[in-house]
């Protein structure tokens, strides 16, 4: 299978042999490949960690590394141990990657991108045995909750599959390390009185996302249990911060208001999450890599609990928009109708992490701000046009995100009522609002 060479603008040159900073696999969807240029104007943004190089590490894939979490972890690893480990950035491609993420690493001769999917064995191995790989971080996985509702059998296929995929590639290829990425969702939803859940805790997802990451994990239990494969497992709440595709709550808002358009949200805004910066993220993953005990579990844990529409107020100050009177709210933040089940807050201890002496360095306060300004001056050039991603509930088609029509109020819309409002989203701008009855 031929190389093909990215050099320092992230341009396709052509077939090369199999060393260097490579593109592996052929190119359907050339704007992946695209160079607006706007890579070279960003921060090169990382973690903060640095531990002594183990001695058993030296060329470590991280599938999804052209996506968000991902793609913090490999800068963070190419540029913090240049001389100790070899990074594989192992990428298909889809719709929430970009090379513009990494583009900054293509002249490191620790870096190469591999392009080539999870759910392909020949591709998978093929880039084990070519780069002699020892140690797998598993981020790749279909993550986008709402996608979930209408496309659970790809959710099935990408998280299970080619999660089964990765672990019997492992086996076969002697990894020494899989540490696999999972989510907090896996424990279902958290009351308001109860405890954080502990790594012991018993899994209840109730969507078919976190339904396809707890069944991953599954997976990853046999291989360790059958195969005595050196499995780590990481459930983290939710990230965000810089290089985010934006059909996450962060990134879309802030986008939206950076166009002067109006925020929406699910439901009644109530549900809250526990929200994580990435590059504290970086650190918990360099950290379990450099002292994590294979077979253990551990919870990524942030103490940042906030309500989806108190995001909404945190953005509105950070982009110095008056909302203090109801008309003010009212004109910047709108309703439209909830998920088929939204899980009201998860909520994970992460005392054994921390034991082994990572925390949290990122206040939400600070990593908004870092989030916001990025997006500000990046969001809209980063991934092309993402009007459609912007909509309430947007679709896919293929690799591409498709725009819908949904029913927009100024207030909250009682369970079943979407259908009988008259408000709409069309072509991804909210139309006037209207007063639900």
């Amino acid at each position: 299978m031929a190389n093909q060479q990215v050099n320092g603008n992230g341009n396709v040159n052509g077939n090369v042999n199999g060393t260097g900073n490579g593109v592996n696999g052929s190119n359907n969807h050339q704007r992946f490949f695209e160079d607006f240029g706007v890579w070279k104007e960003s921060p090169v943004l990382k973690g903060t960690t640095k531990f002594e190089p183990l001695p058993g590490v030296k060329n470590i894939m991280i599938t999804g590394g052209a996506g968000f979490i991902a793609c913090w972890l490999v800068r963070h690893l190419t540029l913090t141990y240049p001389d100790a480990y070899n990074i594989i950035s192992f990428d298909k491609l889809d719709y929430c990657s970009s090379l513009n993420n990494t583009r900054t690493l293509n002249d490191k001769h620790n870096f190469t991108f591999f392009q080539g999917d999870i759910t392909n064995p020949a591709e998978v191995v093929n880039c084990m045995e070519r780069y002699n790989v020892d140690t797998v971080f598993h981020f790749a996985a279909q993550s986008h909750v709402d996608l979930s509702f209408g496309n659970s059998y790809s959710f099935t296929y990408t998280n299970v599959y080619g999660t089964h995929v990765m672990l019997e590639s492992a086996k076969k290829c002697g990894i020494t390390r899989f540490i696999h990425i999972s989510t907090d969702e896996v424990y279902g939803e958290v009351m308001d009185d109860a405890d954080d859940l502990v790594e012991s805790s018993i899994l209840a997802p109730t969507n078919p996302y976190a339904a396809s990451k707890a069944a991953a994990e599954m997976m990853v239990h046999s291989y360790q249990k059958s195969f005595k494969l050196p499995v780590i497992i990481v459930r983290s709440n939710n990230v965000y911060g810089p290089h985010q595709f934006p059909e996450k709550i962060i990134p879309k808002f802030t986008c939206l208001l950076n166009r002067g358009q109006p925020l929406v949200l699910h439901g009644d805004g109530s549900p809250t999450r526990r929200y994580l910066f990435a590059g504290d993220a970086a650190d918990a993953f360099d950290t379990i890599l450099h002292k994590g005990q294979v077979g253990h579990i551990y919870n990524v844990g942030s103490y940042d609990e906030i309500s989806n529409i108190d995001v909404c107020r945190r953005l509105l100050v950070h982009m110095g928009i008056p909302h203090e009177t109801t008309e003010e709210f009212r004109s910047w933040v709108k309703y439209t109708h909830d998920r088929p089940f939204n899980d009201h807050r998860y909520a994970v201890d992460g005392t054994k992490l921390r034991n082994l002496g990572w925390e949290q360095k990122t206040s939400l306060e600070d990593g908004l701000k870092i989030t916001v300004d990025w997006y500000r001056k990046f969001g809209e050039k980063w991934w092309g046009d993402i009007t459609d991603v912007l909509t309430p509930f947007p679709t896919l088609s293929g690799l591409n995100v498709v725009s819908n029509s949904e029913a927009i109020t100024d207030s909250p819309q009682p369970s079943g009522s979407a259908a009988e409002t008259k408000g709409k989203v069309e072509d991804g701008v909210a139309a006037p609002a209207v007063t639900a009855a």
